[in-house]
């Protein structure tokens, strides 16, 4: 995929073809061997790091000026750094095996064009004092580098993540195994969010067709014709989602005493079953096995007034903690029947159901600060009321 990127992006082909050492790595464009004077006035070479803005499988215009280096400050021939365009200095992990220690700023009037003058711009005047000193000094080694990213689930850049600078975090994520049972409002927008992240497996468990109900309560907009042919819920997500990444595989079935083994080995799984005895079933296996998880529940009413009133609720266990469990989450049919006494379901409530989720899963792998660690939570529409209990330890 990157190699191609530089192939069908006219700017970053011309810096491959002038010579200039490119690399694409997770979502950021690099170019290598750039010369520079250091504070002992001794010519050495760094690597220039540039976000990358795509559009697809091609570059745009740059969304910065400012750009990142790996190596120490850029000097003039006399050792004194080049303070004109200094931004920032302290060290930083981009990504994985990405590390650099400054960042400059050199913008235009109207910014950069593309890439090719954004990176020959600063490779000119960081390596201005280099050539001074060393004629032979030059970026253009025509040293060819392969660029490559096959481990990616994704079938184009996040550049979201490589944007925002938080690529290291979010690689944490990448070898993680994820189940989601049940593929109902609240479980299809788990999916879209975790979809959006870079886990290597998401397993999709429900057995129901996705109809026309569905498609009120679901992300994203079902055709006419996709409603007519009836597809299974798994079905119809895994074709969507699957535009945009790997790793997913749906199973259209049932949870029950005969294949509830289908949920051994996961690193996590989202309970979003609407059935209390098919909830205690999972969750059973699931402490038993010191699988971590989260199970979803939501009740909505109609009040006298003719208003809604709603609780959403979300419930964490984990190796550490699951003796809440039981106390916290309708076991059986007869209590959640209670709890959807009118069986209201609405889009934006499934939304944030699924949110708080995926929120207290990227706590509990590490990507979001925990210094809470509550392991059941509810939001309350009426009084706007969020709580956080059953702490850890």
């Amino acid at each position: 995929m990157s190699h191609q990127l530089i192939s069908r992006s006219a700017d970053l082909k011309r810096l491959r073809d002038e010579g200039y050492e490119v690399e694409v790595r997770a979502n950021y464009l690099l170019v290598h061997s750039v010369p520079y004077v250091n504070a002992q006035k001794q010519v050495a070479f760094g690597t220039l790091v540039s976000e990358l803005t795509l559009a697809g499988d091609v570059a745009v215009q740059p969304s910065t000026h400012v750009i990142h280096f790996a190596g120490s400050h850029p000097c003039a021939k006399d050792g004194a750094p080049i303070i004109q365009i200094s931004h920032a200095s302290a060290t930083q992990q981009l990504a994985q095996n990405l590390i650099v220690q400054h960042s400059f700023s050199n913008k235009p009037p109207n910014g950069y064009a593309n890439y090719y003058e954004k990176m020959t711009r600063y490779i000119e005047i960081i390596s201005a004092p280099a050539r001074a000193l060393d004629p032979q000094a030059d970026a253009r080694t025509f040293k060819l580098i392969e660029s490559s990213d096959d481990s990616s689930v994704f079938h184009y850049f996040d550049t979201a993540s490589s944007r925002a600078g938080i690529m290291n975090i979010s690689t944490k994520l990448a070898p993680l195994r994820i189940a989601i049972v049940g593929l109902g409002g609240t479980g299809s927008y788990v999916l879209d969010l975790v979809a959006k992240t870079s886990v290597r497996e998401i397993h999709l468990f429900d057995d129901d067709l996705y109809l026309q109900h569905n498609a009120f309560r679901a992300p994203g907009a079902a055709s006419l014709d996709d409603l007519r042919r009836q597809f299974t819920k798994v079905q119809y997500l895994h074709d969507l989602y699957a535009k945009m990444r790997s790793g997913l595989v749906p199973h259209p079935v049932r949870i029950d005493e005969a294949n509830v083994h289908l949920l051994h080995g996961f690193d996590f799984v989202f309970v979003c079953v609407d059935k209390g005895s098919v909830r205690k079933l999972i969750l059973d296996t699931l402490c038993a096995q010191g699988t971590s998880f989260v199970d979803v529940g939501m009740g909505v009413e109609m009040t006298a007034e003719g208003k809604l009133w709603a609780i959403c609720r979300i419930t964490a266990g984990t190796r550490g903690k699951t003796d809440h469990v039981d106390t916290r989450v309708p076991m059986t049919d007869a209590d959640l029947d209670a709890a959807y006494t009118q069986n209201i379901q609405i889009a934006d409530l499934n939304a944030l159901n699924a949110a708080m989720a995926v929120i207290k899963w990227k706590k509990i792998v590490g990507a979001y600060e925990d210094a809470d660690q509550e392991h059941h939570s509810t939001y309350s529409t009426n009084f706007h009321l969020l709580t956080s209990e059953e702490r850890l330890g």
